[in-house]
């Protein structure tokens, strides 16, 4: 741990969207009842370097997806005190609408993903609409735009972005998902992204209804566990829960942003 750097993470929540337990779990859910999503973006950050991991949707794709939009990411960062012009590095978990949109938002930053994830969203396999529904036509031209520019940094599998920060291949969900593990005065923290939708998904064995290999994810609720600290190091992808057990920045911020390096409320 000697040439880790300790960083503070804030998820920061921008969307939210009504759901079943039905809806969240392959195969449904005997005991049917509400199981919302809430929508995310989160900051790692410390004297150092800010690094955004995601970038979340626009109004406009909120009112095409019936979304409940609450403010832009971009609205939510500035309450912690981060200016998106002035982030220079963007993880990309992968590029489903939720994660990859709001082309404009970060204008000087380099946006990090996956080899397999740009593979798969320009490929054959975006023929299939079943597959294609959650990617943004929008987005992935914006991100070809990137590449052509200069601004996107590929990945393969497993590396280090910054003392303390590696990124992992996941797969599961698409095909290049990938996870980011941080450390922090608590250990190694992992943001797990849409590797578990919610807790419940990892911690029961159920996958998430969109997935494009089984076998990867299941196997990737094992990696998360093996690079975090313990299982409540690892932070889900969407689950409202998170607001629940992690401190809010500020009295103010109650709802909005909590802070992921600080203990949870939990004792699992």
């Amino acid at each position: 741990m000697v040439n880790n750097e300790i960083y503070e993470i804030y998820a920061i929540k921008y969307a939210h969207s009504e759901r079943r337990t039905g809806d969240n779990f392959i195969g449904g859910d005997a005991h049917d009842g509400p199981m919302p999503l809430d929508y995310f973006v989160w900051a790692i950050t410390n004297k150092k370097r800010t690094i955004i991991l995601d970038t979340g949707f626009s109004l406009d794709t909120a009112k095409i997806r019936g979304r409940e939009y609450l403010r832009n990411p971009g609205v939510g960062l500035g309450m912690i005190g981060i200016e998106p012009s002035k982030i220079k590095n963007v993880i990309i978990s992968h590029m489903h609408y939720d994660h990859s949109g709001n082309e404009k938002l970060f204008p000087n930053a380099i946006y990090h993903l996956q080899d397999s994830e740009m593979a798969f969203c320009t490929g054959r396999n975006m023929c299939h609409e079943t597959i294609n529904h959650p990617f943004s036509e929008d987005d992935v031209v914006a991100m070809v735009r990137r590449v052509f520019a200069g601004r996107v940094k590929f990945h393969d599998g497993t590396s280090e972005l910054a003392p303390g920060i590696t990124l992992h291949r996941i797969g599961g969900h698409t095909m290049g998902l990938q996870v980011a593990r941080v450390w922090t005065k608590r250990g190694w923290v992992v943001l797990a992204s849409d590797a578990s939708h919610f807790y419940a998904n990892m911690e029961q064995g159920r996958p998430f209804p969109i997935v494009y290999n089984m076998g990867e994810m299941l196997e990737g609720f094992k990696t998360l566990n093996m690079l975090a600290s313990s299982p409540k190091h690892i932070i889900p992808g969407h689950d409202p829960l998170v607001m629940e057990r992690y401190p809010a920045v500020g009295p103010d911020l109650k709802g909005i942003a909590v802070k992921l390096d600080e203990e949870p409320r939990v004792n699992k």
